[in-house]
């Protein structure tokens, strides 16, 4: 587009994200415009952020460059392709949608524009994810065999009765909310290789029960819980190598978000609350154990993600990382391992 200063809008429903509008104020964009249908929240939001507040596509599109969608995730395809019909590049929260028939409409609307679109997978942005994909590329893991992907909560539904626990809205529970996490930045470092099988099995342990404790008090809410709310699953990839996910919004255990990497010549195990660890054994004088624990400077994935969004922008150069096809693909699986959990049997994404 040539212009160095992107003007940024957010569309929120029932809430601006102030997350994005906060990181977008430590960038060169400037945030102009949000739209909600909820006065409170555009009131909330012209306050907080100086920025005009609109009920109206029409104008709220003309108003800006970019849009980022923060939406629940039934009304990402409204607002995506909306955004991109009208001339905008688009940042659009994971997941791509709340059906894969619907992720499949905004990645053929991205695939038929020259807009910018990016998908907010944020945690391959992450500097520990990024020392990662480096040592992949230089080969320290040889051939990569299998995969354990966590992101388990001990307690942490997001709100019983809200749109996250509404499977018509969210389309899915754990899964769909923070297992995409780990299931993309997983088919991130394996190169998103095709998948030829998949087996899951979803569960709704505690959303529903009186006694559910959160001391946390996290999300909060009242209401029906029609999702799930933990999954496992295994993947596995044409050239046999594996995947398992253990995803939950609430369980009998310990907090944990990590990725375990077992290779042909290396290891490694990623903490994305905590540290990278890498591990190999040589002959090198003695038979040994070599176990590295990787350093890498602090910042903000998210803020890292929108700075690729907002450069994109500026230089007119499709991101090759966070692509709607490879969230395409992510939400493939997720309907997949749905789909295994209802049939009660392996099935092929295909």
């Amino acid at each position: 587009m040539g212009d160095a200063t992107p003007r940024v809008g957010l569309v929120g429903l029932g809430g601006i994200g102030s997350y994005h509008a906060d990181l977008v104020g430590d960038t060169d964009a400037k945030l102009v415009a949000g739209l909600d249908s909820d006065p409170s929240a555009r009131q909330r939001f012209e306050s907080e952020y100086g920025a005009e507040t609109y009920t109206e596509t029409a104008p709220f599109y003309d108003a800006v460059d970019a849009v980022i969608v923060t939406t629940p995730n039934a009304y990402h395809e409204e607002y995506a392709v909306g955004a991109m019909e009208a001339g905008c590049a688009v940042l659009v929260e994971k997941p791509l949608a709340h059906t894969l028939e619907s992720a499949e409409r905004i990645a053929a609307a991205a695939e038929s524009t020259d807009e910018i679109c990016m998908v907010g997978f944020h945690n391959r942005f992450d500097p520990r994810s990024e020392a990662l994909a480096a040592y992949r590329d230089d080969g320290f893991f040889g051939e990569i065999t299998h995969v354990d992907a966590t992101y388990v909560r001990r307690r942490g539904i997001p709100g019983q009765g809200t749109w996250f626990t509404d499977a018509e809205v969210a389309g899915g529970g754990a899964m769909i909310d923070i297992g995409v996490h780990v299931l993309d930045l997983v088919l991130w470092l394996l190169g998103f290789p095709p998948v030829a099988e998949v087996s899951g099995v979803t569960r709704s342990t505690f959303g529903s029960r009186e006694d559910y404790v959160d001391v946390r008090g996290w999300g909060g809410g009242d209401g029906t819980v029609s999702v799930e709310d933990s999954v496992t699953a295994q993947l596995r990839t044409a050239g046999d190598a594996t995947v398992s996910l253990d995803v939950a919004w609430a369980s009998n255990r310990t907090d944990e978000k990590a990725v375990r990497i077992r290779g042909t010549d290396g290891g490694a195990r990623l903490d994305l609350d905590g540290e990278l660890t890498l591990y190999e054994s040589t002959s090198r004088g003695v038979d040994h154990h070599r176990t590295t624990t990787v350093e890498t400077p602090e910042y903000d994935g998210h803020a890292a993600e929108q700075r690729a969004f907002f450069e994109a922008i500026v230089d007119g150069v499709p991101p090759e990382r966070n692509t709607p096809e490879q969230a395409l693909t992510v939400q493939r699986l997720v309907e997949s391992i749905y789909r295994s959990s209802a049939d009660g049997r392996a099935v092929s994404p295909d």
